[in-house]
């Protein structure tokens, strides 16, 4: 656990944890603590409040939907990890950044500019204790040797501790990618460092060959982060300021290693059994909550960082009849509604009603805003460039809809998507991503450059309306080209994206002429 220095022991704690009397700008005398459970690779079809027919029963994220909020439209900013998770904690569209497509791999170094405001920096202002516990994924800074080499005995620079977080325990990224080692704050806890071989490429539990620490087992990771992450609430529930966690899971994402006490239960496959586990991981989190009595004032979000990816064999699961996509086409890596339509459930008692239900469209980036509003700060032009403030939908509250003008989708390999109240339009032929037809795939068919669909009518995605639809094509093109432009998507002075980014592909600019 952190160091002592971290926290502050109180001779008397109040009934509800003895939160920070602090007044935000809407008059409220305590702020909230805020915890934020990232699943991953879950999708939206998974949940059964969302999905009567799954034949998975998430218990605990159901008993959130129906002591909170769920949204039937929410998205995250890709449909691939990495652009994901840094969406989510700058409040910016990642590809602004220097990645445009794909994730950070074992060594590459930190996304995120240490210049650039996190959700993290937002609440520290305010006095909160912020933790990370869980997947990073956004890259570090790892020590190297005079020949270039990685030093793995050295600190580790470049990490959450350098954009906000007071505390990290942790893995450097997903669990199929090296190195395997737990990290705390900004060096690996092993005492002894081995090499683990690759599994099979194709199976369930695959991950890649590289090196492992010697207090490291896959199949215990999510038990152990989990416990760590329980750690947090119980220490941070006895100090007088409130605190954020952000836990990314690693699961259900592969390796796909549920315990025994899990394997089987679902009656599905094992991915199935692990979701089943990520349930129950949100269930001890809850617990946890309540436990140290400070549920009334902490917001519980819970929403996965994209799509389920094919790893779960779509295939045997629709053998059970059941389809983590849901209705929606597509999954992880795609710019269909699967690869980034995500759950999104919020429980917050103080706050927000029983049993509410929004159809708001929002965004992962939209954290930023949100915490801002809830703690009553004002963001400058510089920050949260793509991030809108959903703290009325979440509560409740009046408001005058829709909040956010336009959202733009992005798949593993670049492609873009925007979506304006029912209509979408994709700026690639096939998905953009793993799912038929595939990039390369698209370009051997005789396939349409564009895709324009009205979800309201065609939540499938199958019929395209781009031909019928110039006006649609153009205006929402232009809105696209203004985007990049600008910035940002939000209202504010102009901002400057890192690189050149193209959401036109140079195949089909002519296509595209009248946005330029």
């Amino acid at each position: 656990m952190p160091s002592s220095r971290l926290y502050t022991l109180l001779a008397v704690l109040s009934f509800w944890g003895c939160q920070t009397t602090s007044e935000n700008a809407n008059g409220d005398q305590q702020l909230p603590n805020i915890i934020y459970i990232l699943a991953d690779d879950m999708g939206y079809g998974d949940v059964s409040a969302l999905n009567k027919e799954a034949k998975i029963r998430t218990q605990f994220l159901d008993s959130i939907a129906s002591q909170g909020i769920h949204f039937t439209d929410a998205h995250s900013p890709s449909s691939v990890c990495t652009p994901t998770r840094y969406g989510l904690l700058t409040g910016r569209y990642a590809w602004r950044s220097k990645l445009k497509a794909g994730v950070t791999w074992s060594y590459d170094s930190l996304l995120i500019d240490k210049n650039r405001s996190t959700v993290a920096d937002l609440l520290k202002q305010h006095d909160y204790f912020t933790a990370c516990v869980g997947k990073w994924h956004l890259g570090l800074d790892w020590a190297r040797t005079a020949n270039g080499a990685i030093d793995f005995s050295q600190p580790i620079s470049g990490g959450p501790n350098e954009v906000g977080f007071d505390y990290f325990y942790g893995i450097t990224a997903s669990l199929d990618i090296p190195p395997y080692f737990y990290i705390e704050n900004d060096r690996i806890t092993a005492t002894a460092i081995d090499s683990i071989e690759g599994n099979d490429l194709q199976g369930p539990e695959f991950w890649r060959k590289g090196p492992i620490g010697n207090d490291f087992k896959h199949v215990e990771v999510l038990p152990k982060l989990t416990e760590k992450a329980i750690d947090v609430i119980a220490e941070q529930s006895k100090t007088d300021a409130p605190f954020f966690l952000y836990f990314p899971l690693p699961a259900p994402h592969t390796p796909i290693l549920p315990t025994d006490e899990f394997k089987g239960k679902t009656g599905t496959n094992l991915y199935g059994d692990f979701v089943l586990m990520v349930d129950d991981v949100v269930g001890q989190i809850l617990q946890a909550v309540d436990d140290n009595q400070i549920a009334d004032n902490t917001l519980i979000i819970f929403t996965s960082d994209n799509g389920c990816s094919p790893r779960a064999n779509f295939k045997e699961l629709a053998l059970k009849g059941h389809f983590p996509s849901y209705q929606f086409r597509g999954h992880k890596a795609d710019i269909f509604e699967g690869g980034h339509r995500v759950p999104f459930l919020a429980r917050w008692p103080r706050k927000i009603r029983s049993g509410m239900i929004s159809k708001e469209t929002m965004c992962l980036t939209d954290l930023m805003r949100t915490c801002a509003a809830i703690v009553g700060d004002t963001l400058t032009d510089q920050v949260a460039e793509d991030s809108y403030n959903m703290l009325a939908p979440l509560t409740g509250a009046s408001y005058q809809g829709p909040i956010r003008e336009a959202t733009v989708h992005h798949s593993v390999n670049g492609s873009f998507a925007i979506r304006k109240d029912n209509w979408k339009l994709e700026f690639c032929p096939g998905s953009g991503g793993w799912s038929f037809p595939t990039p390369d795939k698209a370009k051997s068919l005789p396939l349409p450059p564009i895709q324009l669909y009205d979800l309201e009518l065609d939540i499938a995605e199958r019929k395209n309306l781009a031909e019928v639809q110039p006006e649609k094509v153009a205006e929402l093109s232009q809105l696209m080209n203004q985007y990049i432009r600008n910035g940002r998507s939000t209202p504010g002075s102009p901002q400057k994206n890192t690189g050149v980014v193209q959401f036109v592909q140079e195949d089909y600019k002519e296509i595209y002429k009248n946005a330029q």
